[in-house]
């Protein structure tokens, strides 16, 4: 597995499901992890826990002054930045417990997944790209879906959030290419058992993913130098295969 050693990480939505265990895992790997989200007091109570040292930064994505703190924050605490996960994400299956048609969608609503999983994701990439160029080496992992590479009905908002996600990804990698800086999207590969899917059946909940699912990938996509692979989006499993 990568060695994390010492690097400072970032993880959006850093209080629950998949970005709290890819928190847990990163410190565990010996990473300093910077946690952000806008519930401090659960971030607390999962740094509490940590085994290395961490910055707990509350901050909405949305925010664009608020993402700049954290990552001010964290360059005065650790000096520098090497991997920003943007894993905040919300889904309107989690606001409604259930698909929403297009004609039932207010406009928002649609603002809100828009800006937090595309506009939040674009803010804190702004936010630690040149930090990552002048040290001429980082990693942004852009936590997708499956629903990045092919639409459901029910999901517009969600759908457009990570298509536009997948293209963002590409952008920054293509950018960041002679500058040291990898850019991946990595997703689940399936449901995975977070707030999003909470209106399932206990039966259904059973049969998903658990949130550490991407943990693994995580750390390989983290720990890849400036030569790494760049610019790609794949399914956790997938990316164990390649970069393990």
């Amino acid at each position: 597995m990568g060695d994390l050693q010492n690097d400072v990480v970032i993880v959006t939505g850093a209080s629950r499901g998949l970005g709290r265990a890819m928190v847990e895992r990163a410190s565990d790997e010996g990473a300093r992890v910077v946690l952000t989200a806008r519930d401090e007091e659960r971030m607390d109570e999962v740094a509490t826990d940590l085994p290395g040292e961490s910055l707990v930064a509350p901050a909405d994505v949305r925010d664009a002054a608020a993402v700049e703190r954290v990552v001010d924050r964290t360059i005065e605490e650790f000096g520098r930045v090497d991997t920003l996960v943007n894993n905040a994400g919300v889904s309107l299956l989690g606001m409604y417990d259930g698909r929403t048609s297009l004609e039932e969608i207010s406009e928002d609503d649609w603002d809100t997944v828009l800006e937090v999983n595309l506009k939040g994701v674009f803010l804190f990439t702004r936010a630690v790209l040149p930090h990552m160029y002048e040290q001429e080496q980082g990693n942004v992992i852009n936590i997708s879906s499956g629903l990045g590479r092919h639409a459901i009905a029910g999901a517009g908002p969600y759908v457009s959030s990570k298509w536009g996600l997948e293209g963002l990804t590409q952008t920054i990698a293509l950018e960041g290419e002679d500058r040291g800086v990898n850019a991946n999207a990595l997703d689940p590969g399936g449901r995975v058992d977070t707030d999003i899917w909470a209106h399932l059946p206990d039966e259904e909940r059973e049969e998903i993913l658990d949130p550490d699912v991407m943990n693994d990938a995580a750390v390989l996509l983290a720990a890849q130098g400036p030569d790494g692979v760049s610019g790609e989006s794949m399914p956790a499993e997938e990316w164990e295969q390649r970069l393990g």
